[in-house]
């Protein structure tokens, strides 16, 4: 059985468990070394009982935790090239365990099959993943500022995916973050808002996926309400009702179970 945790999902902190039977893959470090310790133990693991961490981008709300981690543990840090070498720049002595990924392109890591995907996000070699396990795909995409060509290709098939809903436009528009802040994460290499994350993901429940996580919301310019709603909506004026919920922001989640099921149509 192949499971999925988010330790946390939002713009203060990211990192997600996923655990097959044979191994055991933590993606983005963005909370405390503690905090994702605390989170493995309650799962009755550790650090060194990880077999990869893989790394989408280097904003601090996706590598906090990685330098006092890696002290901690020799795991294999793998990320796209452009990453890998943003990574040395910004942690000594990261260089020894930095595994580059091709995009594009499968690679196997223990028991899985990962693909780094391109995302258009304001960080050098932004990705998000696939992974194949033995009991099916799962994709991650978030920090981007729209659904990339390669996500539309890659990304579709997978059976539970865990999808971007940063933010509300209105509520974005009207609130109180600065005018250069709003027009960043409503550009081309921000974030998705709900409306890209209904579209998105009425594609990927139309090509089979049975469970979809919205994941990053921003704190101050969206709701698990809103965000929720605005794809529930869109994907029952499809036909469609994929297993649909929203990602905890602070907390470990529940497990989320990799596997195809039959999907029911409105």
């Amino acid at each position: 059985m192949t499971t999925v945790h988010t330790l946390a999902s939002g713009s203060s902190g990211n990192a997600l468990l996923l655990c097959s039977d044979t191994t055991r893959i933590l993606l983005d470090t963005g909370i405390s070394c503690r905090r994702i310790t605390t989170a493995l133990r309650e799962l009755d693991l550790s650090p060194e009982a990880l077999d990869a961490i893989l790394i989408t981008h280097t904003h601090t709300d996706h590598i906090a935790g990685l330098q006092t981690l890696i002290k901690r543990t020799a795991l294999p840090i793998l990320a796209t090239d452009r990453t890998c070498r943003e990574l040395e720049y910004r942690i000594a002595g990261i260089q020894d365990v930095l595994q580059p990924l091709p995009v594009c392109r499968p690679t196997v890591l223990g028991g899985c099959t990962v693909t780094a995907i391109p995302t258009a996000h304001d960080a050098p070699g932004s990705c998000g993943y696939r992974i194949d396990t033995a009991d099916g795909a799962v994709g991650l995409l978030t920090d981007t500022g729209y659904v990339t060509e390669e996500a539309q290709e890659i990304l579709p098939g997978a059976d539970l995916v865990f999808l971007e809903a940063n933010h509300d436009i209105e509520t974005l528009r009207s609130g109180p973050y600065p005018y250069y802040l709003k027009q960043r994460i409503l550009g081309t290499q921000g974030h998705l808002s709900n409306e890209d994350s209904a579209r998105f993901a009425v594609t990927l429940a139309q090509a089979g996926a049975s469970e979809i996580v919205l994941s990053h919301l921003s704190r101050e310019n969206n709701t698990p309400a809103m965000a929720r709603f605005a794809v529930e909506t869109a994907l029952s004026a499809a036909g469609l009702a994929p297993a649909l919920s929203v990602a905890p922001r602070d907390t470990l989640s529940a497990a989320h179970i990799v596997g195809r099921r039959v999907l029911c149509r409105r």
